[in-house]
């Protein structure tokens, strides 16, 4: 089909996939710029988040979504699982994200999700810069394609933009016509409180890795301009005191070197000088209660 160069084209594209797979990286390198947090701890997305992208006259809304995993029951982990759910639903097109030639029960599970929901499917094969031979992929394709008949199989490398391009014209085709539903230059429905959260939490995750389990979220307590300076407090909020002293390090050090961290893709982010203050406070078993996760910013 050709497109009518007179009329405004919109919608949504859903990015799932099981846990680690190169969810948010995909978004980032699509968008030009940091958005999503990443990190090589699985679940690190927690929240669907909307990275918008308007070229001329189409305007994508790329959804990227928490990993979809089926072996936790915490509410932190249902909630997630019903973020990712939630996402399929009336989008455009869903790109579904599998890692190199693997393909577990996970994957699997992911997969009946998907094609479930009824609408258009394009695999993405990521991590393909991993791989030592690219002939290693053919079988893999092969038997993908046989599974999946209709749908679209594209090798991608999230990280260093390989065949991104390629991934970018095949969501077009399914984007119909319509008014844009963002402005142009807006690239996200997220607030700068929910995006410098985010940061916080991502070089947590990144610092402690294995270290420290996922019972930790960040809660903004102020966020206030004063010139050309944002002024940001943050509370780290753990669920136990011994969590709490792996924040905090020995003598301070871990939390300074998370706040400098997390400061500078701030200053990046908010074209702003930060000055950043960061506390570490226990909540016990917030990330297994519905109502305490409602007050962080997790709706149900």
């Amino acid at each position: 089909m050709t497109k009518d160069k007179t009329e405004q084209y919109c919608g949504y594209a859903a990015i799932v996939g099981r846990p680690n797979v190169g969810k948010s990286t995909l978004l980032n390198h699509i968008l030009g710029q940091k958005l999503s947090i990443t990190s090589r701890k699985p679940q690190t997305t927690r929240h669907n988040l909307l990275g918008i992208k308007t070229e001329g006259d189409t305007q994508i809304i790329f959804v990227d979504t928490p990993g979809l995993h089926f072996d936790q029951t915490k509410a932190l982990n249902r909630y997630m699982n019903q973020a990712a759910e939630s996402a399929l639903k009336g989008v455009d097109v869903i790109v579904f994200i599998i890692d190199r030639d693997i393909w577990n029960e996970t994957d699997q599970r992911v997969a009946e999700e998907v094609f479930k929901a009824g609408s258009p499917v394009i695999i993405a094969i990521n991590k393909l810069d991993r791989l030592i031979s690219k002939t290693d992929l053919f079988p893999h394709i092969q038997s993908l394609a046989k599974q999946y008949p209709d749908t679209q199989i594209i090798p991608i490398s999230a990280l260093h933009g390989q065949q991104l391009k390629e991934l970018e014209l095949e969501i077009k085709k399914f984007i119909p016509a319509g008014v844009h539903y963002f402005p142009d230059e807006q690239v996200t429905d997220k607030s700068e409180r929910f995006l410098v959260a985010e940061l916080i939490r991502e070089k947590i995750t990144r610092q402690l890795g294995a270290e420290l389990p996922y019972e930790a979220t960040i809660e903004i307590e102020s966020f206030k301009h004063e010139g050309k300076i944002i002024h940001i407090n943050a509370l780290i909020l753990v669920e136990r005191e011994g969590q709490k002293k792996i924040i905090i390090g020995d003598k301070g050090a871990r939390l300074k070197k998370i706040g400098q961290d997390a400061r500078l893709d701030m200053e990046r982010l908010l074209e702003n000088k930060v000055m950043l203050s960061l506390w570490v406070k226990v909540r016990r078993g917030w990330s297994d209660d519905d109502r305490a996760l409602q007050s962080l910013g997790y709706e149900f």
